[in-house]
């Protein structure tokens, strides 16, 4: 089942499938363990540092039992206090063997922990850059932001204070249990008849317990998704008067979660007190039968105070179970989270063994479609079978309708996408084997929506070629006309552009982007609307430029502006993903046709 609010699918996590869940589990399994491989070193060494602390802790109530009935009496007889002496010497240095080895645990857990963190949030975020356009418009940006944030918070809270409990736990279980075993057999064994109740009340906690927790991380990123889009989106919310109906999508996602944290609270609120009422009950049947025992004479009261200490060591950390399984959970959902993202492969995998273009010869590189087919997905067929050729060096003009396809031969040249059949060719190469760097250093593409990065407008520029230098940044706004626009700001080169560009006109991001582009210098731009932004004056500017920086390279240009058509070799008019008109300019305005109905209707 799957709920639409505000273009965010609440799909409905609440039961996975059996054979879904166990292959979560593997795959988060699979992920931890990739993690922590590299510091197994350290694990090892902070595991052998928690023995250590667990055996001079559960040393105490032993050597209590030992000062209670072999240091007492003759410090009683005869005064000799020898005995209990040693017995508080052996207790202060176990305790100061237990602290010491918790603080160096502790250091230790800490930079492995962070180094995890560190490693999970760099792998995450790399897999995501590369991933393709496809991938990010299906999956929301407050998807991503949820999984590395939240879920990676998740994964911290359990490193960071709940897996030493659990490994705590683990050695108490087993030392106690010996201990108790060989202070008294009886009262060991009476004390082990809880454990088959701890067991079943842990199985149950488990298996209820999973699908809850993985209710609540879905819910967390809806949330987080909700508040992403409509905060990027504010001016058009405020503008089209949409904050009623976000408030009230908010509630109902916010009630969800809500549900969800009461869902696990429930859970807890008979875990906890389970394990804390098994506890009470054994310590008391044990404290009855051996206070018996003791009466009877058999049993020394210093055994049997060893033996109560021991129980309440073992039960007061079970209540702690509780708070681990919550962080076991949490985490573990939110590792399956993590990796199913790591598992998504791109749509356009970068090549095993790629071909190296050919040395360029000449005006930028020849361009090739040859029987390509494409759909995006869930929709109709834009581009049922379409072959085209554009030599090096020529300008071309892709003009038609709304939907005719321009933008999508964009974005299989710039190979944001590829074809569901056929071949897009660069130089006569396959775009599919071109390595990516070099096909990212060849082909540039400028949109009407160019994204301007925190920072400067310098910095912006200097992002087409990381590491020019500031001569050359200038020149390259020189080269499109947008040095006198950029001297004009504030602070000029240095002015910071703002989130996404917000300080900037449409028209002045738009030449940012030019001057991006010309820094770049590839041997193929592609311009999709690049011009739609610019006023009269700066497209005419602009215009002149382009016919300085398309003159050595091949060049595809989107517009419904005619004006930006006329420095275009070639006019290619499509409609429903097929090509209807091809030619000059002059030539097919002489024969009529679609392009002289366009030209005819631009001029009324």
């Amino acid at each position: 089942m799957t709920t639409e609010w505000h273009g965010v699918a609440a799909e409905d996590v609440d039961e996975v499938p059996d054979e879904a869940g166990v292959r979560l589990r593997r795959r988060s399994r699979a992920l931890l363990g990739s993690l922590l491989r590299p510091y197994r070193n350290r694990i090892v060494l902070a595991s052998a540092l928690l023995i250590v602390q667990n055996v001079s802790g559960l040393a105490g109530p032993y050597l209590v039992s030992v000062g209670i009935d072999a240091g007492i009496p003759p410090l009683v007889d005869d005064r000799n206090a020898s005995v209990l002496i040693a017995v508080v010497v052996a207790l202060v240095a176990s305790t100061a063997i237990e602290y010491a080895s918790r603080r160096v645990y502790l250091a230790i857990s800490a930079r492995v922990t962070n180094g995890v963190l560190f490693d999970l949030r760099r792998r995450a975020f790399a897999h995501l850059q590369r991933l393709s356009p496809a991938f990010h418009e299906r999956y929301t940006s407050g998807r991503v932001i949820s999984r590395l944030t939240s879920d990676v918070d998740a994964l911290s809270d359990m490193l960071d204070g709940s897996l030493d409990d659990l490994i705590m736990q683990t050695l108490n279980l087993v030392v106690i249990g010996g201990l108790l075993l060989v202070l008294d057999w009886r009262l060991g064994l009476l004390t082990m008849l809880s454990f088959p109740l701890l067991g079943l009340l842990i199985a149950w906690f488990r298996r209820r317990s999973g699908p809850a927790y993985r209710r609540t991380r879905e819910t967390v990123a809806l949330v987080i998704v909700h508040l992403v889009e409509t905060l990027g989106g504010v001016r058009a919310v405020q503008a089209f008067r949409r904050e009623p109906r976000n408030d009230e999508i908010f509630d109902g996602l916010a009630s969800d979660l809500a549900a969800a944290d009461r869902r696990v609270m429930r859970l807890m609120a008979v875990f906890a007190p389970g394990i804390f009422g098994v506890g009470t009950a054994t310590t008391a049947v044990v404290l009855a039968a051996g206070g018996w025992l003791a009466v009877q004479g058999d049993l020394q009261v210093g055994v049997l105070a060893a033996i109560l200490l021991y129980v309440r060591r073992f039960f007061d950390p079970m209540q702690q179970l509780s708070v681990f399984y919550n962080s076991l959970q949490a985490a573990t959902a939110a590792l399956e989270k993590i990796s199913g993202v790591l598992e998504e492969q791109s749509d356009v995998a970068p090549p095993t063994t790629p071909t190296p273009l050919p040395a360029r010869a000449g005006r930028g590189r020849s361009l090739e479609l040859r029987g390509v087919r494409f759909g995006y997905a869930d929709e109709r067929t834009v581009l049922p079978s379409l072959d085209l050729t554009i030599p090096a060096g020529q300008t071309v003009a892709l003009l038609g309708a709304t939907g005719a396809g321009k933008t999508t031969v964009a974005r299989l040249l710039a190979r944001f996408y590829d074809p569901t059949a056929g071949s897009v060719r660069l130089d006569g190469v396959d775009l599919r084997e071109v390595d990516d760097d070099a096909l990212r250093a060849s082909v540039v593409t400028v949109t009407q929506e160019n994204f301007l990065f925190g920072g400067t407008v310098a910095d912006n520029i200097s992002f087409g070629r990381p590491g020019a230098s500031r001569s050359e940044v200038i020149d390259a706004a020189a080269h499109i006309g947008a040095e006198p626009m950029i001297r004009a700001l504030p602070l000029g080169f240095d002015t910071p552009v703002g989130q996404r560009g917000s300080r900037l006109s449409a028209g002045q991001r738009q030449l940012v982007a030019f001057a991006r582009a010309v820094l770049a210098d590839p041997d193929v731009l592609i311009l999709d609307e690049a011009t739609s932004s610019l006023d009269i004056p700066s497209e005419r500017a602009v215009q002149r430029a382009l016919e300085t920086l398309l003159a050595d390279r091949t060049a595809v240009i989107i517009a419904h502006r005619l004006s930006t058509v006329e420095i275009a070799d070639r006019v290619l008019v499509m409609e429903n993903g097929v090509i209807v008109e091809d030619g000059h300019p002059a030539d097919l305005l002489s024969v009529g046709g679609r392009y002289a109905e366009l030209q005819e209707l631009a001029s009324r």
